[in-house]
């Protein structure tokens, strides 16, 4: 989470923007002028496919790696973005476990080293996320960074990112740091495995995110999977066989759809050409029909971003600039349904891979106060993504609610307070327990810090009042506060992406990491202790991930290793512990508020809402939806 910054003239260090894409990753830095640029890889392009290969001597990221899944599928991981913050989530290859954030690590490792080659010696950087993600993913993101040798000074959320790109670049800040008039900008971001709206507003040098909705299962390759799977419906008609069945096969058939998908950006009609076990099949594929195999996908879209608009009290009237990032946003029917939906022209003035590294870029030298030509002093304001509250009793039912505190798309500082109340009579502690997201019965919430006030004094009455604060900095700290006024007692604490992996893990996997060896059975606790003490005596894990299907078919948690949960203490009167587990794992909590709890709009977590704003007029070819209706 990132708030307001301020740019000045100081100091020499590089400013360096990463965009550590699903599919692909970007790297760019400031050149002497203050202007953006993107840094080629070591082979000499724009962009890096976000692929490893677990060769049997070496790792290797990128290009090749992507190559190499046609041939040895169970060697390679794609998609690892959308893994990240599970907690307990593994990929299982040859007998090991990995963690997505090592499989980050390492692409980030590659994106250093190459961005090394061409700009010399860097520690620092920015790294977007999907404005959609969650605390835990934002977390084993930096941690990603961490295990990469990199020092993470913040992360932006990718819309941001392009938005601060497109004022830059094209002038809308001038040298005094002034615009003409204010600026309503929408953004909408289709990456390869995430989709992200959000809603800024352009004033001067403000930045301000108004409202931020998004997806995080949802991207191009849910496009290539259609595709695929309409091929292999084919073959499987004409020959009797499914290569979707063979992992070597489906990737060759996947690579055939992306490509297909890319042609039909520039030409009404493709042939997609596939063979397997000696038979062999064309399979024509025109623009209508690949609108009808994907309708489904596009109205998510859009419903998506008609929740933005309603959540933040707008209209496309509203709206001044339509702007488009993120490499799926090329696909005609995105162009489509934008325009017809939203009566405006939507705006390709940037370039829809690199803009937002070059976002993360010039929010790199806001931080680490590059000298760069760059005068004017930018802000930039962000809401929450997502709905922050506690659980608790309910007064009047007595099963688990959740009480918001802070809903989503609040702008940033904010301060809430409540009252609850004791739940029974005798109590000897008061647990607020911080949820992220949810919905009012805290189904789908996700537990990030636990608030104790213990050793109350004995024979405290039922329905002592209990005053809850909740302080959500800029900074991106949630500072909470439990006080119970007629004791004099009172629990602080702050909670800080403390998810994910520990200290130690982090320790165990950069040595690994470092290594850059291959392991064939399954780390031990002594090889953990051992990777600790001697990084360089520690190979690298012997990693593979067969291919995964779009986010209903991905695959469940493999394992779940018992986490011991970490606690801290405060120096306050009343003993305070803090500890930070994955989910929600208790049916009811020591507090119950003294009023009925508001009753908010319900939501899904990470789904579009299924109430939509009775705006523009777009219909997809598989006639889902019409204004203020659903799929």
């Amino acid at each position: 989470m990132f708030g307001t910054a301020a740019l000045t003239i100081a100091g020499n260090q590089v400013a360096v923007g990463i965009d550590l894409g699903t599919t692909r990753s970007v790297v760019a830095h400031l050149d002497n002028t203050g202007r953006p640029c993107t840094v080629q890889n070591l082979e000499g392009d724009a962009t890096t496919p976000s692929v490893v290969f677990f060769d049997r001597k070496s790792i290797v990221v990128g290009k090749e790696a992507l190559k190499a899944a046609e041939y040895e599928p169970d060697r390679v991981v794609q998609f690892a973005k959308r893994d990240l913050g599970k907690e307990g989530y593994r990929i299982p290859v040859a007998g090991q476990q990995i963690p997505p954030e090592v499989i980050q690590a390492l692409i980030l490792r590659k994106l250093k080293d190459d961005a090394i080659h061409r700009l010399g010696p860097l520690d620092q950087c920015v790294v977007t996320v999907p404005a959609y993600f969650n605390e835990p993913r934002r977390k084993a993101t930096q941690d990603a960074g961490r295990l990469a040798g990199l020092n993470v000074v913040d992360i932006i959320n990718e819309p941001t990112a392009a938005a601060l790109a497109y004022g830059v670049q094209r002038g809308f800040v001038s040298s005094e740091g002034k615009t003409a008039s204010l600026e309503t900008v929408l953004v909408y971001d289709l990456g390869g495995g995430t989709f992200d709206v959000t809603l800024m507003e352009i004033v001067g040098h403000d930045y301000a995110a108004i409202a931020t909705a998004g997806d995080v299962y949802l991207g191009g390759i849910d496009w290539d999977h259609r595709i695929a799977d309409h091929v292999a419906e084919q073959f499987l008609i004409q020959f009797g066989v499914d290569p979707r069945t063979n992992a070597s096969e489906q990737q060759r058939l996947l690579t055939e759809a992306e490509d297909a998908k890319r042609a039909l950006s520039q030409r009404d009609e493709v042939i997609i050409r596939f063979s397997m076990d000696g038979h062999r099949i064309q399979v024509p594929l025109d623009r209508a029909l690949f609108e009808t195999l994907c309708g489904d996908l596009i109205d998510r879209t859009l419903l998506t971003t008609r929740k933005a608009l309603k959540e933040a009290n707008r209209t496309w009237k509203d709206v001044s600039r339509l702007l488009v990032v993120g490499g799926s946003s090329r696909m005609p029917m995105v162009q489509e349904m934008l325009e017809s939906e939203s009566n405006l022209k939507v705006d390709r003035s940037l370039s829809a891979d690199e803009s937002v590294a070059h976002g993360a870029a010039i929010y790199a030298g806001i931080l680490l106060n590059t000298d760069q030509k760059l005068s004017s002093t930018i802000a930039i304001h962000n809401v929450n993504s997502h709905d922050l509250g506690l659980l608790g009793l309910d007064k009047d039912s007595g099963g688990q609610r959740r009480s918001m505190m802070i809903p989503r798309n609040s702008r940033l500082p904010v301060k809430k307070g409540k009252r609850f109340a004791t739940s029974r009579q005798n109590q000897t502690s008061v647990s607020v327990k911080v949820v992220e997201g949810g919905d009012d019965e805290g189904r789908h919430a996700t537990l990030i810090g636990n608030c104790v006030v213990r050793d109350l004094p004995p024979d405290l009455p039922a329905a002592t009042p209990v005053d809850v604060f909740f302080n959500y900095g800029d900074d991106g700290r949630l500072h909470v506060t439990a006080a119970l006024p007629t004791v004099g007692t009172k629990a602080e604490m702050t909670i800080e992406r403390e998810s994910g992996l520990s200290g130690d893990d982090l320790t165990y996997w950069a040595g690994r990491i470092e290594a850059g060896l291959l392991e064939t059975s399954a780390p031990t606790a002594a090889s953990k202790v051992a990777a600790v003490e001697s990084a360089s005596a520690v190979p690298v894990a012997n990693v593979a991930s067969s291919l995964r299907a779009p986010a209903a078919k991905d695959p469940v948690v493999v394992s779940k290793p018992a986490v011991v949960p970490k606690t801290f203490v405060a120096a306050t009167p009343a003993k305070v512990a803090l500890t930070l587990k994955p989910s929600v794992p208790l049916k009811s909590a020591t507090i119950s508020e003294t009023r009925n709890i508001p009753q908010p709009e319900k939501h899904a977590p990470e789904s579009p809402s299924t109430e939509a704003p009775a705006s523009g007029g777009w219909k997809s070819r598989r006639q889902q939806i019409t204004p203020g209706e659903t799929p």
